[in-house]
């Protein structure tokens, strides 16, 4: 095997799983749609509900000081928050769904951007993207990567039924974020402790909250600007912890 295998099941992963949700979802009828869109929106409330309890697992706790577990967590989103939006992520990121879906000659009324964000954010959002692809690079083992594609399988899967053709198209970021991480592997040795993860892995789970709201139509919160909290919360667990 070679390094970047594991990305290249989990792009291999998404796509057919969008490609059997599309076949299906063109048999359904538009009612049948949104309720599965709102059964996913429900779904990745549990999921995120799962993701934020680190927040209060021995590890992250007795590894920073008393008082400060949720304060990196805030600190993480304020901090990457403004760092997204200064790069305006959540606008380029519509931006780019906007050019791939003249590009595939997909309709202005179709939900080709809404599936191709939610599922570009959901894909590479959590632990499993970042580590897995470390350790793919450090040769260390596909594993979660393994884990992280029969997951997305289903999940492209059940997101192309209502979303389209766009689940499929977010293979392409997907794979240019953690093919990046694998050269970050290649790169170095074990980056991150324990505390860090679980820092990372409560700051994922708030963003698959927001992703969620954006499903269920409650509140469209622009979680592409925030994508740099994935990156803050590790820094500020691990600056935190040396006081």
């Amino acid at each position: 095997m070679f390094p970047g295998i594991g990305t290249v099941i989990n792009i291999v992963a998404i796509v057919g799983g969008a490609a059997l949700g599309v076949l299906v979802g063109t048999r359904m009828k538009e009612q049948t749609r949104i309720l599965l869109t709102d059964v996913l929106g429900l779904v990745l409330i549990l999921g995120a509900a799962s993701a934020v309890l680190p927040l209060w697992s021995t590890r992250y706790v007795e590894s920073v000081p008393q008082g400060w577990t949720l304060l990196i967590v805030l600190g993480s989103l304020l901090i990457g928050g403004l760092i997204g939006s200064l790069l305006k992520l959540e606008t380029r990121l519509d931006g780019l769904g906007e050019r791939l879906r003249i590009k595939f000659k997909a309709s202005s009324e179709s939900p080709f951007v809404e599936g191709f964000v939610a599922a570009s954010l959901l894909f590479a959002i959590g632990p499993l993207a970042i580590l897995g692809s470390i350790s793919d690079g450090m040769g260390t083992g596909i594993d979660q990567l393994v884990l992280k594609s029969t997951l997305d399988f289903f999940a492209a899967m059940a997101f192309a039924t209502s979303l389209g053709w766009g689940v499929a198209v977010s293979a392409i970021p997907v794979a240019i974020y953690q093919a990046s991480w694998t050269l970050v592997g290649l790169g170095l040795g074990e980056i991150l402790d324990g505390y860090q993860i679980d820092a990372m892995t409560v700051v994922g789970g708030i963003m698959l909250m927001c992703i969620a709201l954006r499903l269920l139509n409650i509140k469209h919160v622009a979680v592409g600007n925030l994508l740099p909290a994935l990156a803050v919360a590790p820094v500020l667990a691990l600056v935190v912890h040396s006081f």
